[in-house]
């Protein structure tokens, strides 16, 4: 259950409460519930609390009101906290076993809710529905088509999405359960290695098992070559849906060869997330080299203390490759021989030696250096650990920098465990030698998969169109979710006020900062990746020397290009 589910349900549990207490004569405040619900909604609000405003919050006399406050210290429900390190004062937050109960007492009321409603029977499981807020009953209607065909048809639409907050969300909106447009169950969320299986697993079958498909953006020239999805031109002729309010680089990310086969959903920046609250304390300025990275994660290092300077991608597969290719664009080169103007690049045409790679090069030497220092700054388990567990060190405290998507950051500023709330700060990659700051794109495409027949799949474009509409990636980024490719979007005030990260990604956007050259969608993709998790990995475990990765990786990648055909 999110921060935001467990705000709404608190703000129905009040509306629930008010007319109790305003028609019945024998009403009298009760101070427990009163104090629980304020320090609770405080709590998901990031706001501190003082002893004398949760006494207040109490609508008791003060003197019985702190009594009952000291009480729930003692049994553990209550704790104090310093304001800082040489505080003398201190402010009260909910014990963790509050929050537990809290929550579960939270999950108890929405499943009551749902079965009252008639949408779940008695053993069913409450996560199938989500307790929506108001923003379902106005702007955001699902298209009429859709609800219709479930009604007349019983089949709802099945998707297959990456598992993530910004999926769980749009599955929260789609299940709704005052929409009673879908259940939880018609939504696979897989992690990105098995997500990927599945998509070409399915463009295998006879008919597909879902009618909305996300495909992360690297993939696309493969999933266009293996016929794992229909293009789109058709139905966007037809639809409301405007190029133009995308940003051209993120709109190109679901064409190849002038096609349209899919709809970005989402955008997502990598960047270095630091905590600006400890650069300040030890007066150090955010890194923009290299270099400074090194040197200000050292400082900060402090492994006694349970402090590490950063976490970044570094496991074997996906996650160490994808950070050799950003760190190698840092360092000017991309990891094939792209062509020096990468703006609106048609990958589609890119042939001959542009498909040569470049790892046996100065840059990817200067690329693994700066791998191996970083690991002289990270956690000892680094090697091991998948993106949600890096974003954890960060997000508890133990780590002073961080690698991260903007799409995981959001947890930053919204996850009920975080301890940096308001205290981090958002940069685009500090630059190598001889190479730029660089700001790489990565995000889905929503597709509707080559089998489906025509009549579904109208109805599978209908709901992408719904679910890419302004009105409901404003609801997105509203919730936490900054990662609306619409300049529309990221223009509404009150959708750029709900995080930084809105802003620093607009900022971005707006200075033609947002390029996926780093992870170029060729359709050798998934082969190159492939390569580069297992060298690349194999140099930092000290398995093999540099050298040896990059021109073992360098020959691997040479043979697929050869064997496909380009030179």
């Amino acid at each position: 259950m999110t921060e935001y589910e467990l705000l709404r349900i608190i703000s129905f549990l009040e509306r629930m409460r008010k007319p109790y207490d305003q028609l019945l004569p024998i009403a009298e405040p009760d101070q427990n519930w009163n104090m629980v619900i304020f320090l609770m909604r405080s709590y998901l609000r990031g706001q501190t609390v003082s002893m004398s405003s949760l006494a207040q919050s109490a609508e008791v006399p003060f003197a019985s009101a702190m009594r009952r406050i000291h009480r729930l210290i003692e049994l553990g429900e209550v704790e104090k906290q310093e304001k800082g390190p040489d505080s003398k004062t201190f402010y009260v937050v909910p014990s963790r076993r509050m929050i537990e109960n809290f929550t579960e007492y939270a999950r108890k009321v929405k499943a009551l809710l749902a079965e009252t409603f008639g949408l779940k029977s008695g053993n069913g499981d409450e996560e199938d529905y989500y307790f929506g807020g108001s923003y379902l009953a106005g702007q955001i209607i699902p298209p009429l088509e859709i609800m219709a065909s479930s009604q007349d048809t019983g089949q709802d639409l099945k998707f297959l999405l990456h598992d993530d907050n910004y999926f769980a969300s749009m599955r929260d909106m789609w299940s709704d359960f005052r929409a009673k447009l879908s259940s939880r169950k018609n939504f696979t969320l897989l992690p990105l290695p098995q997500l990927q299986e599945e998509v070409f697993e399915n463009a295998r079958r006879k008919h597909s098992k879902y009618d909305v498909i996300a495909v992360n953006m690297p993939w696309l020239g493969e999933a266009v070559k293996r016929n794992v999805c229909q293009p789109l031109n058709e139905f966007l002729e037809k639809s409301g849906i405007n190029p133009l309010d995308f940003h051209p680089n993120i709109w190109a990310t679901g064409s190849w060869d002038k096609i349209q086969y899919g709809v970005p959903i989402y955008c997502t920046v990598e960047t270095l997330a630091i905590r600006r609250d400890l650069l300040e304390a030890y007066k150090l300025q955010p890194p923009t080299s290299f270099d400074r990275v090194i040197e200000v994660g050292k400082q900060l290092h402090q492994p006694h203390r349970g402090l590490y300077g950063v976490v970044w991608n570094a496991a074997r597969g996906m996650p160490i490759a994808h950070s050799f290719m950003f760190f190698m664009a840092c360092c000017g080169s991309a990891v094939i021989n792209l062509p020096t103007a990468r703006l609106y690049l048609d990958y589609s045409r890119l042939s001959g030696d542009q498909m040569r790679p470049r790892l046996d090069s100065d840059a990817g030497r200067k690329t693994l250096d700066f791998m191996h220092r970083l690991l002289s700054i990270s956690p000892p388990d680094i090697l091991d650990i998948d993106w949600n567990r890096g974003l954890e060190y960060f997000m508890t405290g133990h780590s002073a920098m961080a690698y991260t998507w903007t799409m995981r950051a959001a947890r930053f500023e919204y996850d009920i465990r975080s301890v940096v709330k308001r205290k981090v700060d958002y940069l685009a990659h500090p630059h190598g030698p001889g190479g730029t700051s660089v700001s790489p794109i990565g995000g889905f495409v929503l597709i509707i998969p080559q089998s489906l027949p025509p009549e579904r799949a109208k109805l599978a474009f209908e709901a992408i169109s719904w679910m890419a509409s302004p009105s409901a990636m404003k609801e997105y980024v509203k919730n936490g979710f900054p990662v609306a490719p619409r300049f529309s979007v990221s223009a509404d005030p009150e959708a750029a006020a709900s995080t930084p990260i809105v802003r620093f990604v607009d900022r971005l956007a707006k200075k033609n900062k947002l390029q996926n050259w780093q992870r170029p969608p060729i359709p050798e993709y998934h082969q190159v990746e492939e390569i580069l998790g297992t060298e690349i990995y194999a140099a930092l475990t000290g398995d093999i020397t540099d050298q040896e990765a990059l021109e073992r990786s360098q020959n691997r990648i040479d043979k697929v290009m050869r064997e496909a055909g380009y030179y």
